[in-house]
């Protein structure tokens, strides 16, 4: 079996991809492949101009210095034990990066960044929301100024009220720091707000991929369309006529199960 086949992929500098598709699609499994928690058996992974596959284990330490992840469940990512300013600083000490005084100036210079009081260093995650608990994980994926971030359903444990202001503070520290993004997501709403391209990926394998204005105004695959048809909308007519065009699209066996 291949979780992944076939995928290829562009994040250019400074743009968010969003990888879109159901439960098992695959898309996770990308994400980590991209930084190395999943290895790859074939392909290339060309990253800053070097193949992950072949590249020393000196120059994927360097390298991953350059990247951030943000986990989907920022209560399982983070150590119950550590206070949350140890938890931001820790890819700062894993990389040897600063003394204990820039690391402590950093920890509170990301806290201001996450919209979080400088206070909370001190505090413990069990002690925070979940929308507080994503902001941390956030800030700590941005801790080393990294050029990659990979961001696997950052929202989709939080309610919708959090969603909306985790993913206004996303879409404000991308522009302020320039990360080039693989934001994955089950969700075609949210991906609408935070991506410049999208990618939607079924059964392990990219079936469309454009700006986001091209894939969500007119998409191409029926697959996509079906995705489409399954985000509801206010309107009862308008959601009655999504219902009819998904279910119209699975009857033709269009959409693969």
């Amino acid at each position: 079996m291949r979780a992944v086949d076939g995928v290829s992929l562009t994040i250019a500098p400074g743009r968010v991809l969003g990888l879109v598709g159901e439960s098992g699609s695959g898309k996770t499994t990308v994400g980590r492949t991209v930084v190395g928690l999943v290895p790859a058996t074939s392909g290339s992974i060309d990253v800053f101009g070097t193949d992950l596959l072949t590249a020393s284990p000196h120059t994927l330490r360097d390298l991953r210095r350059r990247f951030g992840f943000v986990f989907q469940d920022p209560a399982a990512s983070l150590n119950p034990r550590a206070s949350v300013g140890a938890c931001i600083a820790e890819p700062l000490s894993v990389h040897k990066v600063g003394t204990d005084a820039s690391r402590h100036k950093r920890v509170a210079e990301l806290l201001e960044a996450v919209e979080l009081p400088a206070a909370f260093a001190k505090r413990y995650p069990h002690e925070l929301s979940g929308g507080q608990r994503q902001r941390v994980s956030l800030a700590r994926a941005l801790v080393l100024g990294p050029d990659l971030l990979i961001a696997d359903e950052p929202t989709s444990a939080l309610d919708v009220s959090v969603q909306a202001t985790v993913l206004h503070l996303f879409q404000e520290l991308q522009r302020e720091m320039g990360f080039a993004c693989l934001f994955i997501s089950h969700d075609l709403a949210v991906v609408d707000i935070v991506a410049h391209d999208v990618a939607v990926m079924s059964l392990g394998q990219l079936v469309e991929v454009g700006t986001t204005a091209e894939v969500l105004s007119a998409p191409r695959h029926p697959y996509t369309r079906a995705l489409l048809a399954a985000v509801p909308v206010p309107d009862p007519a308008a959601q009655r006529e999504r219902r009819e065009e998904r279910a119209a699209l699975l009857a033709a066996g269009s959409v693969a199960s």
